[in-house]
């Protein structure tokens, strides 16, 4: 579950129950196709008797579904309820799509939309490369900012202050060998991509992958999301990506930004 204030939990208008029961829905993702009541207890940190009530009634209205022989958990179609609900109605998506979909025609590469939550970026528009694909991704998927073009191009339209509390708050883990851990580094990072306008990820999360990011803020500055192209090494260099691919992405993540110009950030990244 996102991290809560203590007066968020102790007010009255606050649902424990539910929150706990959409702590189970997220429990799926990435390599979690299928849980058992025990998997999610440890995902959750909930205790398996109140594990088993939350899985039974997701059952019962249909998000989940249970093996009969093996009773793990899977997740139902109806489950896409949820989050396709988000991409039907959000505005910035909606504004965002005929400028990524014009960019995705003149490099032919994937064009992403990605939104910030907690201390990662989610995927919410995507526009595959019309070449082949190295890593395939899914709309929301996260990404953690630290190691990611989106997330550092985000961090870097923010604040220093507020940036450096995200990386704080951030697990720093190695994905590949060239993954960036130590703070000190990251931190100059971000002020690079602050003051050239971009950011990039070189086999940061994913082996063999480069990505190019530009923040997305509205009409008082405040970032809303960021845009990025992610490329593979068998078509190209950093040098080039920076060379030809940056100047697109940036062009593209103003032409957005002047269109979600009224738009407020969904998050509290600025306060």
């Amino acid at each position: 579950m996102p991290t809560m204030t203590a007066s968020e939990k102790a007010s009255p208008l606050f649902i424990a129950s539910f929150a706990k029961g959409l702590a189970l829905l997220s429990s799926f993702r990435g390599e979690h196709t299928s849980l058992s009541l025990v998997d999610m207890a440890e995902i959750t940190g909930l205790n398996k008797s109140t594990v088993q009530r939350l899985a039974f009634t997701l059952e019962t209205l249909g998000y989940f579904a249970k093996d009969p022989q093996t009773r793990r958990y899977r997740l139902t179609p109806k489950s896409l309820e949820i989050g396709t609900g988000y991409l039907q109605t959000s505005e910035l998506v909606e504004r965002a799509n005929p400028y990524l979909h014009e960019l995705n025609g003149s490099t032919e590469e994937s064009c992403n939309l990605l939104e910030p939550c907690e201390t990662d970026m989610i995927y919410v528009s995507r526009f595959a490369g019309h070449k082949q694909i190295s890593v395939p991704i899914a709309l929301g998927q996260r990404l953690p900012m630290y190691c990611s073009s989106s997330g550092r191009a985000f961090l870097a339209a923010l604040p220093a202050a507020s940036a450096d509390a995200i990386l704080q708050r951030s697990k720093l883990q190695a994905f590949t060998h060239k993954t960036e851990t130590d703070p000190q580094a990251l931190r100059a990072a971000i002020a690079e991509a602050r003051e050239v306008g971009y950011a990039t990820s070189n086999e940061q999360y994913y082996i063999g992958d480069l990505a190019v990011a530009a923040a997305i803020v509205n009409g008082q500055g405040e970032p809303l999301a960021a845009i990025n192209i992610a490329v593979p090494f068998s078509r190209w260099t950093l040098a080039s990506v920076i060379e030809k691919l940056a100047p697109q992405v940036v062009n593209t993540a103003r032409a957005i930004s002047n269109a979600a110009r009224s738009l407020r950030p969904l998050s509290d990244h600025n306060r």
